[in-house]
């Protein structure tokens, strides 16, 4: 039944850990928390299945799964109901016209997600949505994104059950191999974006952004096409122990996308770019203060990587801060708002940006 992943696909699965009360607490508050007429267990129960090929014949991990006769009927409806809570706050009137074409499952990965294909029946135009175990990392993962980064992230959850949007782009490793040395594009435009994608992913711990986990989004603009870096996969927030692994520029999977940036871009116009995020980030952090602080208080007091692991981190993150405040860090949350003091504090002294091995992939 389960489709079996490719020996260079594989990977050890982090541990999934529940959502607890201060983060569930967080999530009502802010109406992520509600009511859903489907749960991921209920998905689950699915009889048959059959692989799902791309256009090209190659199995894609993903299998479309079936369901009982007498079940489809009603699942159909509670799932367009999901989309609608979704996408219009629940407001089922104007959904109406809309179909479930699809059901899928993937067996590889953490989140072992159900991915819904709805498509509109006046023009045929689909979407998709993504129904997983909640696992409180990826939920603290989504909504730091959410409130530090420049895009706007639609999930929910219940219980056990984590509902999100498909988040739209061009995969990372098919941008590398198929768009990266396009004319049409810009190169210091993707460059560009590398520095703030990675400054992003660094502030926030938000781990493991090799190229399959991240897509590119390619904007039409007046003078040429606009380029935003986005993750889409938050299966690693503040988990892992190694500093290098929140920052996409040391995999090996992003070294293409490295090279091509080092050698597009001035050193000094890196730094530049670094500030811009770094100054943007905080910016978004104090128009968002108050919640933010609710969610870092209750990421502090929860648990979401062993012991050992945030010990490693924080003697990384004091080393390459030059800064022992990091060393009375007790949890990846304190971590992370550690990180944003520390941006603080160096912007507001005005201090100068960080080291160039955070930007341009030096060992």
């Amino acid at each position: 039944m389960d489709a079996t992943p490719p020996p260079e696909a594989r990977t050890r699965k982090k541990p999934s850990y529940p959502v607890g009360e201060d983060l569930r607490n967080y999530l009502k508050r802010y109406r992520r928390e509600r009511e859903l007429p489907v749960t991921y267990e209920r998905l689950r129960h699915f009889h048959e299945s059959h692989p799902l090929m791309d256009t090209e014949g190659r199995n894609t991990l993903w299998e479309s799964v079936a369901y009982p006769a007498e079940e489809i009927p009603g699942l159909n409806e509670d799932l367009k109901r999901i989309y609608a809570l979704l996408r219009v706050d629940g407001d089922f009137s104007v959904m109406q016209h809309l179909y479930i074409d699809r059901i899928d499952f993937c067996s590889f990965g953490n989140s072992t997600p159900f991915r819904i294909k709805i498509v509109n029946a006046y023009n045929d135009n689909p979407d998709y949505f993504y129904i997983k175990k909640a696992d409180a990392s990826r939920v603290y993962g989504l909504e730091l994104e959410h409130l530090l980064s420049p895009n706007r992230l639609n999930f929910l959850t219940a219980g056990t059950t984590l509902v999100e949007e498909h988040i739209a782009g061009i995969p990372g490793d098919i941008f590398i191999e198929r768009w990266l040395h396009r004319p049409e594009l810009r190169p210091i435009r993707i460059a560009k974006e590398l520095v703030k994608f990675n400054e992003r992913s660094f502030v926030q711990l938000l781990g493991d952004m090799r190229s399959y986990n991240f897509v590119v989004v390619i904007t039409p603009d007046f003078e040429g096409s606009q380029i935003r870096i986005r993750a889409m996969d938050f299966d690693q927030q503040a988990h892992n122990g190694r500093k290098t692994f929140y920052l996409p520029q040391f995999f090996k999977e992003n070294l293409p996308l490295v090279e091509f940036c080092k050698k597009h871009l001035h050193l000094k116009t890196a730094f530049q770019y670094q500030r811009e995020e770094q100054t943007l980030m905080l910016a978004r952090a104090e128009l968002a203060a108050s919640r933010l602080d609710v969610l870092l208080t209750a990421m502090a007091r929860d648990t979401i990587a062993p012991p050992e692991n945030v010990v490693l981190l924080r003697e990384g993150l004091a080393a390459h801060f030059k800064n022992d405040r990091y060393l009375q860090c007790e949890s990846m949350g304190a971590l992370v708002r550690a990180n944003l003091d520390t941006l603080r504090h160096n912007i507001h002294q005005g201090l100068g940006a960080l080291k160039a091995d955070q930007i341009l992939g030096a060992s």
